[in-house]
């Protein structure tokens, strides 16, 4: 196989199309890889020419990034790995500045996921979800002294409103700060929602994106089916939880569950494979996350990149999946911008006319060994 490789959004940063999740790496939660398992899915990666790992200091109550830290340091591998992780979660209950966005909590944050990684720097730190109370000012001004401090190199934001982070970028251009390099939002073929705000928002102003969740909480990987004998039990279990990474048991995802079966049929390729390609090869995705609990469910996912879906089953996928536009974007169409140019025909400016903008760079190609 072959991995290929992309600058993070408008940085000099290189890393690899698919990024290894490590949310899976420990047992602390009642599910996920136990420390053989993790390494061996660490190796598998690595060899296949993997650079890209994504943790958090949540995951797993730190043993995902202690892991990931001991793993990297036995191979050596500090110069050539990019680690990602992130921080806003509480790990000290009754303690409200332990956890949040705000400058206090970024601090304590960053050092003791140094500490457990057993590195000096981080490669990519990134906001991990929106405490909607932090103003971006106060975000960007903490994350832009943790790399003149030297202790991270790219700022990033997980999990944000877009509003916010184009805040925050305009903040970054305004003042002289390090930039959003990266944005990390789930996106699937059964969760579309960031291509009207977030994905323009990303190519324009350079910032790439990194995909959590590829495969829906798991939907598209074919386990799951809706009258599935002996599996109602645990479906209807997903349908009850609050939680919105689960909320994918609907009528149109599972026709898009059929549609994905029948195209990976004609492919000769998994579910998985075909789902993890179809993102990837979307526009402004710089990167998307792997996570997986088993050995076997990693290799294939590797695979994901080595065919190409012809145009006519990607408009199979696209349109069985597709979702009506929001307002204000149902407002964009032909009849509204035909008022806007009092009919004339307009289209895009040719090639060459102006400098293209810098989205992901140029992709480098390696032989796996």
């Amino acid at each position: 196989m072959t991995m290929t490789y992309y600058t993070l959004g408008n940085s000099g940063l290189r890393v690899s199309r698919l990024a290894l999740g490590t949310m899976t790496f420990g047992t602390e939660w009642g599910w996920g890889a136990d420390r053989e398992t993790a390494r061996a899915m660490f190796d598998a990666y690595v060899e296949a020419g993997g650079n890209f790992f994504d943790t958090a200091d949540l995951y797993t109550g730190g043993t995902a990034e202690s892991w990931l830290g001991e793993f990297i340091a036995d191979r050596g591998l500090r110069d050539r790995a990019v680690i990602a992780t992130k921080f806003t979660f509480n790990a000290d209950p009754g303690n409200p500045n332990a956890g949040g966005n705000g400058r206090k909590n970024i601090l304590r944050a960053v050092d003791a996921s140094l500490k457990r990684l057993g590195t000096d720097y981080i490669d990519l730190y990134l906001l991990h979800v929106w405490d909607s109370l932090t103003p971006a000012e106060e975000v960007m001004r903490t994350m832009d002294d943790l790399v003149r401090a030297g202790k991270i190199r790219h700022v990033g934001l997980s999990d944000v409103p877009a509003w916010y982070a184009a805040r925050a970028q305009t903040i970054a251009e305004l003042r002289g700060y390090e930039p959003v390099s990266a944005l990390q939002l789930e996106y699937s073929l059964a969760e579309r929602s960031i291509e009207h705000e977030f994905v323009p928002f990303g190519t324009r102003h350079g910032a790439g994106i990194m995909v959590w969740s590829p495969l829906a909480s798991g939907l598209l990987s074919g386990k799951y089916r809706p009258t599935q004998d002996g599996n109602a039990g645990r479906l209807d279990g997903f349908r009850n939880t609050t939680h919105p990474g689960f909320q994918k048991f609907t009528e149109r995802n599972w026709a898009i569950v059929a549609e994905l079966e029948k195209v990976a049929a004609e492919l000769g390729r998994s579910m998985p494979q075909v789902a993890v390609n179809w993102v990837a090869t979307q526009p402004g995705i710089a990167s998307v996350i792997l996570g997986a609990t088993k050995l076997a469910q990693l290799q294939d996912n590797l695979a994901a990149l080595d065919f190409t879906i012809p145009t006519e089953l990607r408009a199979r996928l696209d349109h069985v999946s597709k979702t009506p536009p929001p307002f204000p974007y149902s407002f964009f169409g032909s009849e509204i911008q035909a008022r806007v140019t009092g009919g004339a025909v307009t289209g895009d400016k040719p090639s060459g006319y102006a400098p293209p903008l810098l989205v992901e760079g140029d992709a480098v190609s390696i032989t796996s060994r």
